[in-house]
């Protein structure tokens, strides 16, 4: 968490930014290594699944099989790495306004007058209306001490205990009633990409929900939902 002027930023330590690109770059050429060593005894196992690229690994003549196994490693792990850049977000705080962004996502800014409550939710950062509408809701791995720091310091709503709408949360199934037209089928749809770890897929099915006033939230890739009215002009993503 670093102070700058009117405003405190919450972003991942230095430590952990140096660890995912060192660390997964490293574990990649470890795991294509291990996986040409290998590739010989599993070939020789009749039961193996993906018996025919083991054995085409185990003919590769060395050096190559070595050099190849590594870059490739290597590649992986730098894939990996932009995709973790990518994805981390910083949150900006200041007195008037809070700022979340992503590298490869849009950015929201939320006015203060406009945020009733603040709260972490599982590993969601939440900023609630007086009416009970969040202006957001981002998944994140930055300190919950950190954010709640930053946000008192600059005089927002923190809450310890939680979202105080909790209570109002349904668990979705399929086809169920009181649910605005349409809003099933997304449902359907994002509970798809859910079980199949689609992330991006996820992210734009809640967008479109919230377009239609249904807000959600997740326990072990179950979704929750409840209706709120989107004010009459929302935090817009830049």
């Amino acid at each position: 968490m670093a102070h700058e002027d009117a405003q405190t930023v919450v972003a991942v330590p230095a430590g952990e930014r140096a660890l995912i690109a060192w660390g997964f770059p490293i574990a990649g050429m470890a795991l294509g290594w291990l996986l040409k060593a290998a590739a010989g005894w599993i070939a020789g196992l009749s039961w193996a699944p993906f018996q025919g690229p083991f054995k085409l690994i185990a003919q590769i003549p060395e050096p190559w099989a070595t050099v190849g196994a590594l870059a490739l490693g290597l590649v992986a792990g730098l894939l990996l790495v932009l995709t973790a850049i990518g994805e981390r977000l910083t949150v900006t705080v200041r007195d008037d306004a809070a700022m979340l962004t992503r590298v490869d996502g849009p950015s929201r800014t939320v006015a203060r007058a406009d945020v009733a409550a603040v709260f972490t939710d599982g590993k969601q950062l939440v900023l609630q209306g007086v009416d009970g509408w969040e202006h957001v809701r981002e998944s994140s791995d930055l300190r919950p001490a950190e954010l709640r720091a930053a946000f008192t310091a600059h005089g927002y709503p923190w809450r310890d205990d939680g979202d105080p709408h909790r209570d109002l949360f349904r668990l979705w199934v399929p086809d169920l009633p009181g649910l605005p037209d349409g809003a099933n089928a997304l449902l359907a749809a994002r509970a798809k990409a859910l079980s199949q770890r689609e992330e991006t897929e996820s992210a734009v099915l809640r967008e479109e929900l919230r377009r239609l006033g249904v807000l959600l939230r997740e326990e072990k890739r179950r979704q929750y939902w409840r209706l709120a009215t989107p004010p009459a002009k929302d935090d817009r993503a830049v």
